[in-house]
């Protein structure tokens, strides 16, 4: 494969980026029009967890990521501020809605932003994700609306009818619209039907991440993503200052947490959501009962538990190799042991086990249980996921000891831990994810500012990446180098290439072409040496040499550690005499008490390394 990088697209040449607010108070001389780059402007998780939604303008064209809520409010706060986009219709601002995956803090706005702020274009996600949004909209109107009585909220049918507009999209499936935009899913993990899109608009692109793990589980795979190389990746960064543990010691450690409290007596509530980490963990406490023959009871709140394994077992597809291998014989989501639970039990003597929703205390049956078992030191919560401040859950883990519950103050002395299962990528992954894309921007998303400065510092020194996470309505503005289209001579495609390693010659494919760049009128192309200089070019050849202080060491000493550095890099060494060698385009030659190392501009990116190696051989 030959590839060839034109007009510093490749990362090589220098780039502007600017940060300007929407209302364009800090604009600087020589801003980027976003004709001529990428502007990302977060109207939620910029800087913050919660009420995802990011905007993208690229070539005349905008995209909207995501569309949450915030759990940790109950006010106008909770959703996305979407006044940020009231300069016209906003069906005529933006061209498609691109949903992630189901968690409300990802498409817990999208009823209200289609059906009261009057959004009519297309709207894309999984077929998961179209399955179970529904049920986890209607679950939180309920609880906001019927239980909690507030208005100004979005209706039943205001989710069906959003709903219906949506266009659902299979993994790895390219959809075209109108305007020149190209998107395409791929698989996130996270929770069943997560997904990351790459879109691409003309010859710019992005990669949204959304939500993602790049560590597989007991029920679903990880993350995945070609090598597309987009100009940026929008990466979610929640846990971007964290490395994890072992997944086994965690498990290890839940488990004897809970069957230690069980065993003294104690009741143990897990908060969870009802999809993702709700079944990793039923899974992992009904083979751990079915080992060792506990009669304990478990139970799960009702409601959403039935319909949301019905799903599993429909899109089985998305789980991992695992489930998907033995699912005809044995469906891990048929518990034994995990029974329903009715809201009377709580008041029942005697341990048990309760998985109730949701995963942040902030409403539902967790929040109704956590109020009754909060008091008795011999009861325990365990907090497996990510706690948005502002919520219980959050508080809880702060060690707060009184804690308001509605309208009463409740005494926290039961024992708390928190024991992170999140199906979020640490910082390792999101380097990972990174590197696997070859992206050549980053912004980050989806996590707290510290963190964010953390590890924008660390794609920045290690990536050599440009990298950043603007705020909440605030224009991130990228410059794009645009894509210079060459020539390439079919004398220098027609060379073919070989390369001498220790195994003898080979013909690579993949390799460097190195020529010389014609400029004709408004055209480019690469020709060889000999053909530029048969039309008249006089081609010059650069040539780098060093001389290096080695009094200790030996022709034959030099030979060995030449020889070995080639072994370590499937390399190939020439001698040219007694006291002189070659690699490559490197040519090294011992002078008594020195040596000089030759390259040609071909091989410059080696001689550092070679460099280095003849120093190691002398002072050892």
């Amino acid at each position: 494969m030959l590839r060839v990088v034109g007009g510093g697209g490749g990362g090589g040449g220098e780039q502007t980026h600017q940060l300007q607010h929407e209302q364009g108070e800090h604009q600087h001389d020589g801003a980027v029009a976003a004709a001529d780059g990428i502007v990302v402007l977060p109207l939620g998780a910029g800087q913050d967890v919660g009420r995802s939604c990011i905007i993208v303008e690229m070539n005349g064209r905008t995209i909207m990521f995501d569309c949450g809520m915030h759990m940790g409010y109950n006010d106008d706060r909770r959703f996305p501020d979407f006044s940020v986009l009231a300069d016209g219709d906003l069906t005529s601002r933006i061209d498609v809605v691109i949903i992630s995956h189901f968690h409300l803090d990802h498409c817990g706005a999208l009823p209200f932003f289609s059906e009261m702020c009057g959004y009519d274009k297309p709207i894309y996600m999984t077929y998961p994700t179209k399955a179970i949004c529904p049920l986890l909209l209607e679950d939180y109107r309920k609880i906001s609306v019927e239980r909690k009585g507030e208005r100004n909220f979005f209706t039943s049918q205001m989710i069906k009818d959003c709903m219906s507009k949506v266009q659902p999209v299979d993994l790895h499936q390219s959809v075209t619209l109108p305007g020149d935009i190209e998107i395409k899913a791929y698989y996130a993990g996270h929770v069943l039907g997560a997904a990351m899109f790459h879109v691409r608009v003309g010859d710019k692109s992005v990669v949204y991440t959304g939500d993602y793990n790049m560590t597989p589980d007991r029920h679903l795979g990880t993350a995945w993503i070609d090598f597309c190389q987009p100009d940026a990746i929008i990466t979610e960064s929640t846990y971007a200052t964290t490395i994890r543990d072992s997944k086994r010691c965690r498990e290890r450690d839940f488990l004897t947490k809970v069957h230690r409290c069980v065993k003294n007596g104690g009741k143990v509530l897990i908060p969870v959501f009802a999809l993702g980490r709700a079944q990793e963990l039923c899974i992992l406490l009904e083979t751990y009962w079915e080992r060792y023959k506990l009669d304990t009871p478990i139970y799960f709140s009702t409601g959403l538990t039935e319909k949301a394994n019905e799903y599993y077992r429909l899109f089985v597809m998305y789980t991992n190799q695992k489930i998907k291998d033995t699912f005809v014989d044995r469906n891990l989501f048929d518990f034994k042991h995990i029974r329903a639970f009715d809201r009377s039990y709580a008041d029942q003597p005697g341990p048990q086990v309760l998985f109730a929703t949701p995963g942040m205390l902030h409403a539902g049956v967790a929040l109704e249980v956590f109020a009754k078992w909060a008091g008795d030191p011999r009861n325990m919560v365990i907090l497996p996921g990510y706690c948005v401040a502002g919520t219980v859950g959050a508080q809880v883990i702060a060690g707060k000891k009184e804690i308001r519950v509605g309208q009463q103050m409740v005494n926290v002395r039961l024992q708390v831990e928190y024991l992170s299962f999140s199906a979020h990528a640490d910082a390792k992954g999101i380097m990972t994810l990174i590197k696997q894309c070859g992206a050549k921007n980053v912004v980050l998303v989806h996590g707290e500012k510290k963190k964010m400065e953390f590890l924008a510092d660390r794609v920045r020194r290690e990536l050599d990446t440009p990298c950043f996470f603007p705020k909440n309505g605030e224009r991130l503005q990228i410059s794009v180098s645009p894509p210079v289209p060459i020539d390439i001579s079919n004398q220098l495609l027609t060379r073919a290439p070989v390369l001498h390693t220790k195994h003898g010659p080979i013909r690579p494919q993949e390799v460097r072409v190195h020529g010389v760049l014609l400029r004709h009128s408004t055209s480019l192309k690469v020709v060889s040496h000999r053909e530029a200089s048969s039309r008249g070019v006089d081609v010059h050849t650069i040539t780098f040499k060093q001389t290096l202080k080695t009094p200790a060491l030996t022709p034959t000493s030099l030979e060995a550690a030449l020889t070995a550095w080639c072994k370590e890099h499937d390399m190939f060494l020439r001698r040219l005499g007694d006291t002189a060698f070659r690699i490559r385009g490197i040519e090294v030659q011992h002078l008594g008490r020195r040596c000089v190392v030759t390259a040609t501009q071909s091989d410059k990116h080696l001689l550092s390394d070679v460099q280095s190696a003849i120093r190691d051989a002398a002072l050892s």
